[in-house]
C-alpha cells in the first residue's frame, strides 16, 4: 500500500468500515480479502456495497483497503457502502449531488432495541395467563 490519499469511516448497526484509499487500478480488498470472497454467495449484499462506485468513473485509478468489524455481514455491507460513498466525496466534490441523491452520505441510524427486563425480548412478552 503505497502513498495513501483519504482516510473514511463508515457506520451501520453495530458495523464499522474503515477504507484507505490509494492510487491503484480499482481492485477493493476487505479484510485482506477480495469483494467477491468477503461476500461470497451474498449478491445482494455485494451490490449494496458497491452500490457508491457506480456514481464516479475515476474509481479505476484509486484502490480501496476496508477494515470492516462488528455487527453482522448486512450491517458491514451498509458500513462499506457508507465508507466508500464518504471516501469518493473526499476524492471528488462533484460527485457530492449524485451521493445525496441516492441517499449514501446519509448515516443510518437504526440500532437494534435494547431488551427489557422482565421480558424475553425488547418488545416480546410473556404468554399471559388468565386463571
Amino acid at each position: 500500500m503505497s502513498n495513501i490519499s483519504y482516510l473514511s469511516t463508515g457506520r451501520r448497526k453495530n458495523a464499522i468500515a474503515r477504507v484507505k484509499v490509494s492510487n491503484g487500478n480499482g481492485k477493493i480488498i476487505i479484510n485482506n480479502k477480495s469483494i467477491d470472497e468477503y461476500f461470497s454467495g451474498l449478491d445482494r449484499l455485494k451490490k449494496l456495497a458497491l452500490k457508491p462506485m457506480t456514481i464516479w468513473d475515476g474509481v479505476k485509478s484509486y484502490d480501496f483497503f476496508i477494515n470492516v468489524c462488528g455487527g453482522g455481514v448486512s450491517g458491514q455491507a451498509g458500513a462499506v457502502s457508507h465508507s466508500l460513498a464518504r471516501a469518493i466525496l473526499e476524492l471528488n466534490e462533484s460527485s457530492k449531488s449524485a451521493l445525496r441523491k441516492e441517499d449514501l452520505l446519509t448515516r443510518d441510524s437504526r440500532m437494534v432495541e435494547r431488551k427489557k427486563p422482565g421480558r424475553p425480548k425488547a418488545r416480546k412478552r410473556f404468554q399471559f395467563s388468565k386463571r
